[in-house]
């Protein structure tokens, strides 16, 4: 992480962040690495489709592809990235091998990251199957992945 932070500092990129099923591991591991708040703008934690509404994802966007898609995690990226005048908004939904009794729907252990570039309008998406495993270790997974693809994209 310490590289990709480098690497916005040197090109003189922001960053923000709206995560739901990761609970902000993708900003805790970001504030980790030295001169963060050169870079980082802003996280939020949108467990809820509540708030991810409130944020201003569109709940029409919730209702017609389910809060776990990738047009969920798009409008995600765009709407944090957008809210903070930041060139890079990534955004996180899915779920981690539960079943989620207020969204019945999709699977229930695949999450779906947008990263989206606000200089160039362009979206970088993928989808990330996760594991059999303890949350914490899908969260460092997912991390790991978001890092390494953001430092192709920067």
């Amino acid at each position: 992480m310490q590289e990709l932070v480098n690497m916005l500092i040197s090109k003189n990129k922001t960053i923000a962040t709206m995560e739901s099923c990761t609970g902000g591991a993708l900003v805790n591991e970001i504030t980790n690495a030295l001169d963060a708040s050169k870079v980082l703008k802003f996280s939020a934690i949108t467990y809820s489709n509540e708030y991810k509404i409130k944020m201003g994802v569109d709940n029409k966007i919730i209702d017609k592809f389910t809060v776990y898609s990738i047009e969920t995690a798009k409008a995600m990226s765009k709407t944090i990235s957008n809210f903070t005048d930041s060139n890079y908004g990534i955004g996180i939904t899915g779920k981690l091998n539960c079943v989620d009794e207020n969204n019945l729907t999709g699977s229930d252990n695949m999450v779906f990251v947008s990263i989206y570039d606000k200089d160039n309008d362009n979206y970088y998406t993928m989808s990330i199957e996760v594991l059999d495993q303890p949350r914490s270790l899908n969260k460092k997974l997912i991390v790991d992945k978001i890092c390494l693809f953001l430092k192709n994209i920067v």
